[in-house]
């Protein structure tokens, strides 16, 4: 199973993560409702339900660990793009071109002018 950044969970929280679809996984052998396998594993019936298809796809194989479901930055840019994007950061969010947008001491010049 595949969590979005890692779900966020520690490696021991990880560890403990993968037991509980292992118990899950035997519970399903069994033939227990997945409400009642989400009630003893004190969580919520939607997790269980992943797990669920998951084994019936994959058997209990399927429940294993995938590891974070992304390594390194969200998005990869061209290093001249990202350079690009932080300079005009730095500009703040006045002078940035697609604002079109006045700079804000030209804006309060204007109403103290009026």
């Amino acid at each position: 199973m595949r969590y979005a950044q890692g779900g966020g969970l520690t490696a021991g929280r990880g560890v403990f993560r993968e037991r509980l679809r292992v118990v899950a996984a035997e519970r399903f052998s069994r033939g227990d409702d997945t409400a009642v396998v989400a009630r003893d594993l004190r969580v919520t019936v939607r997790p269980v339900q992943r797990w669920r298809r998951a084994w019936a796809e994959g058997g209990t194989r399927a429940l294993a660990s995938k590891g974070p479901a992304r390594e390194g930055p969200l998005v990869q840019l061209p290093l001249q793009r990202r350079e690009q994007l932080i300079a005009q950061q730095r500009q703040g969010p006045d002078r940035h071109p697609a604002t079109g947008a006045a700079p804000a001491a030209a804006v309060r010049a204007g109403r103290s002018a009026g």
